[in-house]
């Protein structure tokens, strides 16, 4: 199937299309900037929800009540269960598409584990793309779900206009938490498990550390049980409220604003680094030979090869 085919069934809807794009994003081609013209028109009504949290939080069951939650809203959800790990083994983890299984046959519903393998952009600027392909086909509650660990909880959640996250009982030292930068990320607080010993504890460590910030938005922390449904209500809730909250004080266009932005220097940077690696080659291997001598400093080797490529 061409790609001009391939764009034109996606944007009907249809689901093989829409699964065939997404992977054309995930291999970064030489397509891509092409098929990236035609669906932007059809983006921008979407609203997506970024889930991050430890492994075993229970994110990906707290994912499957939430679609559950938006559907019963009439809203169309597109799913994109992002794998950090996933460059290394060559492609995503199947295990939150089984988690979320129920949801299969409902096709209003798209569920995607999507690796990053082979894009110049990694996983932020691959999730970009990714995400306008289910908004063109018709999405319009978007939810990335991710492992938070390191860098890619920060991209993943740059990429959404509402964070959630997912935390448990017992969760360790507040401060601990404020140094992976949670609170910076979080819009609301899920303690997920909420009916094990050390709720309230979290909780007070939570409103503690809130109550430091001088951010105007305070985030709301909702408990939840996910494998019972419990309190999957008030988190749609809470959500709610947030976007609420930025819609009618200008923020959530200003946050999208950012967003763009950011992934046009990507866009720059990707580009630079493939062109670095195609046409610049030979010339940096000689300006590293000139800095292992200490003939050159890395930056004076730098500006030589940006020169080059002018």
């Amino acid at each position: 199937m061409d790609t001009s085919t391939l764009i034109e069934r996606a944007l009907d809807g249809q689901r093989l299309a829409v699964g065939r794009l997404i992977s054309l994003v995930e291999d970064g081609g030489a397509d891509l900037g092409r098929i990236m013209q035609s669906l932007y028109p059809r983006t921008g009504a979407g609203y997506s929800i970024g889930i991050t949290g430890a492994p075993g939080a229970g994110k990906s069951t707290l994912t499957e009540r939430l679609i559950a939650r938006a559907r019963k809203d009439d809203h169309k959800v597109g799913v994109l269960a992002v794998d950090p790990s996933s460059p290394f083994s060559g492609g995503a983890l199947l295990g939150d598409r089984v988690r979320m299984q129920s949801h299969a046959t409902d096709p209003d519903v798209f569920i995607r584990s999507m690796a990053t393998r082979g894009h110049l952009g990694g996983i932020s600027l691959a999730t970009h793309e990714a995400m306008r392909v289910l908004e063109a086909a018709g999405k319009d509650i978007l939810m990335i779900e991710t492992v938070g660990v390191g860098q890619s909880e920060v991209e993943i959640t740059d990429a959404c206009d509402t964070t959630l996250v997912v935390l448990n009982p017992g969760w360790g030292d507040a401060v601990q938490a404020a140094k992976a930068g949670l609170m910076e990320i979080a819009d609301v607080f899920v303690i997920n498990k909420a009916d094990r010993p050390g709720t309230r504890d979290a909780v007070r460590e939570l409103k503690q550390m809130l109550a430091m910030s001088d951010a105007e938005w305070k985030p709301e922390i909702v408990e939840t049980v996910a494998t019972k449904g419990d309190g999957i209500d008030i988190l749609w809730g809470a959500i709610e409220r947030h976007r609420a909250y930025q819609e009618d004080n200008g923020l959530l266009g200003a946050r999208r604003r950012r967003r763009i932005e950011r992934e046009i220097k990507d866009i720059v940077a990707a580009r630079f680094r493939e062109r670095v690696d195609t046409e610049a080659a030979a010339l940096l291997g000689s300006l590293t030979d000139e800095v292992v001598e200490r003939r050159l400093d890395p930056y004076a080797a730098a500006d030589r090869l940006i020169a080059s490529l002018a």
